[in-house]
């Protein structure tokens, strides 16, 4: 019971989009070189997937709970580059890895594991989530590659926030950056950012901003996401924004409550 916990607990948690791996490829011990078999689970991953249903897959690299912090996010990074490097040359699209992140080593207190060794093992290794297209339900889109239409909206699993905040997490960060370099080949494209939140009473229109202590938390996911954009070289005369609160859930659970949407105005 301790061991599977543990695995729970370490294993999916720390995914933003909270889904299970699709795949998972483990490593040897300080290695992130591929054996055959390695990469032989590869290889059938990517000829089992249906990639015409894939919107985009996520790729994390993790390291056991030995070495320092530095040494192990470099040795989980390699990992990640690594099957990056293998499912391109095996005929995967690149456009479609939209998060390559290392997470660094799985702390554990090796005093309240059973079976270390095994953890350890478990521990060492890299999770590929997929993405599936539309996955926010009908007529929600999930790029802004898809042929759009004015009053479509476009909403991702990698922008979403932490409870409370307006701030952008990494994963945001790096969605965002791809948006906006599709933008640039779409100049035509304007739209409305709209932010929301999640877990307020009805009795307000909105939640708090722990950063600032107002009531417009919505309003503040949104305006960063478009200075955010701004920053990238996205003009501002093609953009608005504006804060929803928490009229529009999308009764999937909280984290995707606190998201922001894209609404096509102008094509």
């Amino acid at each position: 019971m301790k061991i599977t916990l543990a695995l729970i607990l370490f294993s999916y948690y720390t995914v933003n989009a909270q889904q299970k791996p699709v795949e998972t490829i483990y490593f040897e011990f300080d290695k992130y070189d591929l054996t055959e078999k390695q990469i032989s689970v590869v290889s059938n991953f990517i000829k089992n997937i249906d990639t015409s249903k894939v919107e985009s897959i996520q790729i994390y690299g993790y390291c056991d709970d030995r070495g320092n912090d530095e040494y192990n996010f470099r040795l989980s990074n390699n990992r990640a580059n690594t099957i990056q490097d293998l499912l391109i040359k095996k005929g995967f699209n690149q456009s479609k890895i939209v998060i390559l992140e290392g997470k660094g080593r799985v702390v554990v207190k090796a005093d309240t594991i059973e079976n270390l060794y095994e953890t350890r093992l478990r521990n060492r290794r890299v999770d590929l989530i997929v993405v599936k297209k539309n996955s926010f339900g009908k007529g929600i889109h999930t790029s802004f590659k898809d042929k759009l239409k004015v009053g479509d909206k476009v909403c991702l699993e990698s922008i979403l926030f932490e409870i409370g905040s307006a701030k952008l997490t990494p994963n945001s960060k790096k969605e965002l950056d791809k948006i906006a370099t599709t933008l640039q080949d779409h100049r035509n494209l304007n739209f409305e950012i709209r932010g929301h939140v999640c877990c307020t009473p009805e009795i307000y229109s909105d939640g708090i901003d722990r950063a600032t202590k107002e009531r417009r938390l919505s309003w503040n996911r949104a305006k960063t996401v478009f200075h955010y954009l701004m920053s990238k070289k996205v003009s501002k005369s093609r953009m608005t924004y504006i804060g929803c609160g928490n009229r529009y859930p999308l009764g999937r659970g909280d984290n995707y409550d606190r998201r922001v949407e894209f609404v096509i105005t102008k094509i």
